[in-house]
């Protein structure tokens, strides 16, 4: 039996890169707004429906922030849509930019 030179395991992203992208973020933001406000719900109500807090959410609002999957799953359930609804009107919105 032969063995193979062991080579450290690395962990994490390459060096230099990030899971911030500012187009995806603010297109999220654009489609949980006009969601939010087409079902004439405050940001705060939202917010608390969803279990986030107001600030967090108003700067996922705003393109500052980028969800995760949980979360994207939560503000999905507070405005009563399907998270993979809620990801395709995001993919539409980039593709029209």
């Amino acid at each position: 039996m032969t063995t193979r030179p062991q080579t450290p395991l690395k962990r994490g992203r390459p060096p230099g890169s990030t899971s911030f992208d500012p187009a995806t973020a603010a297109a999220f933001g654009r489609v949980v707004r006009q969601a939010r406000l087409e079902a004439g719900i405050s940001q705060e109500s939202l917010a608390y429906m969803a279990g986030v807090e107001r600030s967090y959410f108003g700067r996922i609002e705003r393109g500052k922030n980028q969800p995760t999957l949980y979360v994207i799953l939560k503000v999905a359930a507070a405005l009563g849509c399907e998270a993979g609804a809620l990801v395709t009107l995001v993919e539409r919105a980039m593709a029209e930019e």
